[in-house]
């Protein structure tokens, strides 16, 4: 069984910083790509960036910029970094992941955290 526990959410000013983690525990041989999702009040789930074991990224347009996702392999951690806040990146914010254990791949999401960006 493997889990993503995230944290760093909260509420920040419109132009502010927020730094959410996700750390993945559990029985994992490799976590092959790590990313965040978002999720408005009324909006479907989009990915707003993820990063493969490598270190290869991809962004949706709109944070293009103002986010950086990393990863940290040693501790199975992955970091989104996220500056110039508006709010519209006003949602819940989940951790995905693709792990392999032992031969198995299981596509795992972590339980959210509530990112909100006051105008």
């Amino acid at each position: 069984q493997v889990q993503l526990v995230e944290s760093g959410g909260g509420l920040v000013q419109a132009g502010g910083s927020l730094r959410l983690s996700c750390a993945a525990s559990g029985s994992i041989s490799v976590i092959s790509i790590m990313g965040w999702y978002r999720q408005a009040p009324g909006k479907q789930r989009e990915l707003v960036a993820a990063i493969t074991m490598g270190g290869s990224t991809n962004y949706l347009d709109s944070v293009k910029g103002r986010f950086t996702i990393s990863r940290d392999n040693a501790k199975n951690t992955v970091y989104l970094q996220m500056n110039s806040l508006k709010p519209e990146d006003t949602a819940d914010y989940y951790c995905n992941a693709g792990v392999y254990s032992g031969l198995r791949r299981l596509e795992v999401w972590g339980q959210g955290t509530l990112v909100t960006v006051s105008s």
